[in-house]
């Protein structure tokens, strides 16, 4: 991984709409450059539940939507530098074969979208996990790609989502 291409990388959950879309979100905005960030889901819900945190931050909203997983697994989709699963759930299903043989590893994330309580606590929960994927992505980006072997950065990222899973 020497060159100094744009990555492509790829969040998947179980219905893409709040986790993996806030993944795809944060990475879009803070790899500008050098990586590109998509989302989807093994049973997209269809609606994307995160999109009044993302606004609230002030990010960008526009072409989010909740989409299947097939999407990439299909000829002319973008070829995968990375693939996270960010929910358990996710991790246990058996992916489609991705081409190129993208550097996986799991980031186990709370379901924000799954908490039952008052506005302020579900508030609450969206920016948890916005907190903890801006650490992880913002980690992840700061690695030296050029220079790391696939081996090394396969370990790290497992490494990182466990360390983070650990802190969380």
């Amino acid at each position: 991984m020497a060159d100094a291409r744009m990555r492509s990388v790829l969040f998947l959950c179980t219905g893409n709409s709040a986790r993996s879309i806030i993944g795809e979100t944060l990475l879009n905005h803070w790899g500008q450059g050098k990586f590109r960030g998509f989302s989807a889901g093994s049973f997209p819900k269809g609606a994307v539940n995160a999109l009044a945190l993302l606004r609230r931050m002030k990010l960008p909203v526009e072409g989010l939507h909740s989409k299947s997983r097939e999407e990439f697994a299909k000829p002319g989709a973008p070829a995968m530098d990375f693939v996270f699963t960010v929910c358990d759930a996710a991790a246990a299903e058996a992916c489609p074969i991705w081409p190129g043989q993208p550097i996986s590893a799991h980031w186990s994330l709370p379901d924000p979208a799954s908490v039952e309580g008052t506005e302020a606590e579900i508030a609450a929960a969206f920016a948890e996990t916005f907190r903890m994927l801006e650490r992880r992505i913002q980690i992840f980006i700061a690695l030296p790609l050029a220079s790391l072997s696939r081996l090394e950065l396969q370990r790290g990222d497992d490494e990182m989502g466990a360390r983070q899973a650990e802190s969380a």
